[in-house]
Parts: C-alpha cells; sequence; structure tokens
C-alpha cells in the first residue's frame, strides 16, 4: 500500500534477521499492512539498540541466533534502555528454555517463524496494545519442561566453553580462579545428565538453556 494510504499514526517496527532474504521479505510482507511500518532494519544483534535509540521503533522484532549479541540478550538491553519499545522474539527454534529466557528478559511474545505473516502482524499489534503472545504449542512444552536447572555462573562456564577453549581460558574471561570453573562446569554437566563439558553445551543449547 502507497504511504500516502497509510493512517496517520503507523505502527514502527524494527527488524533484526540475520539472513538477508529472510529479513528482506519479512519487511516486505509486514510492509504490505495498512497500519505497519518497518522503520530500521539489522542483521545483528549488537547494532539492536543503537539502531532503536534512533529510529524508536513501537515494536522490535527480533530472532534469537545473531551475530553480536543474542536477541534474548539485545531484548533485556532494550528494556532497559528503550523501555517504550515493546519485543517480540521470533525463531525458528522452538525451544522452552529460549521462551522463558524471553520472558525473563521482558519480551512481549515468542513465536515461531513457519507462522503465516497475518498472524505475526496482529501479534505485533497486541504486543503494542500490552498484550502477551506466546505459541500455545510452545508454551505448554515450556510448562513440562520445568525451569531452567543452570545458574548464570554456570551457563557463563558452559557458554565460554566453545571452540576448544581452555580451562585458563574461560577463567581469565570470567575472571575466576580456575579451580571454580571446574566446579561450574562439573555442576554444569551433572544438571544436564552429560559426561563432559561439549556435552553439556549442546545439551544446554537444545533445551534452550544457553
Amino acid at each position: 500500500m502507497p504511504r500516502d494510504h497509510r493512517p496517520a499514526k503507523s505502527v514502527r517496527v524494527l527488524l533484526a534477521e540475520d539472513q538477508g532474504m529472510m529479513r528482506g521479505a519479512l519487511a516486505l510482507l509486514l510492509g504490505m499492512e495498512p497500519d505497519l511500518e518497518v522503520v530500521a532494519q539489522v542483521g545483528r544483534g549488537d547494532e539492536i539498540v543503537g539502531t532503536a535509540l534512533t529510529a524508536r521503533p513501537d515494536v522490535a522484532l527480533l530472532d534469537i541466533e545473531l551475530p553480536g549479541m543474542s536477541g534474548l540478550e539485545a531484548a533485556a538491553e532494550l528494556r532497559d534502555e528503550v523501555p517504550d519499545c515493546r519485543v517480540l522474539i521470533l525463531t525458528t527454534f522452538g525451544r522452552p528454555g529460549y521462551l522463558r529466557r524471553a520472558m525473563e528478559a521482558g519480551a512481549a511474545g515468542f513465536l515461531v517463524k513457519d507462522g503465516p505473516v497475518e498472524e505475526l502482524a496482529e501479534a505485533i499489534r497486541k504486543a503494542l496494545r500490552g498484550e502477551t503472545v506466546i505459541d500455545p504449542a510452545l508454551a505448554a512444552a515450556a510448562l513440562s519442561a520445568g525451569p531452567n536447572p543452570l545458574t548464570a555462573r554456570e551457563r557463563d562456564a558452559l557458554g565460554a566453553s566453545v571452540d576448544g577453549a581452555t580451562i585458563a581460558d574461560i577463567a581469565a574471561k570470567l575472571h575466576l580462579s580456575e579451580s571454580t570453573v571446574r566446579n561450574y562446569l562439573s555442576s554444569a554437566i551433572g544438571k544436564t545428565g552429560t559426561r563432559n563439558r561439549m556435552e553439556a553445551v549442546r545439551e544446554a543449547r537444545q533445551q534452550g538453556w544457553l
């Protein structure tokens, strides 16, 4: 619809998606809604807050898996830096742990990408009205899965374990002693029911805990 046919006050949307084709398609489809306007697009998580401070969107639509910073981390920063902006998490990964983390970060909704664009557009409108929008199947799965068993420090230690990092590397990155790092990793391995830290990382990611 031509811009001059839009309502006087369109819903301003920021779109964060690292796949350019997906980002462009979503922007095009959402832009066809008469009351929605995509005012900014980013492909990295660490660009979200700065762009939002400039573009002042009403709603930010964030993917989780983004370079630089995850959508979940960006959601928490938006809550502090741009509190008037409502956040919707839109992801391929419908993992119960992600849903819980999204709600803890202040997100107004959590949707998977395989839904029709009409539902996404309506979710944006609902979020702006102050409603919470969650994929029903994912909500049920999150309730049955229970809370994340990992503490924040255990998550930090596992997150720093990727790419073959040594205990010394992790300790230096987290400003902890090596013995403390070993304790956190051992606890995380036990809680995930795995045999080593690499398996623990995979399991935690699969569950959406990391």
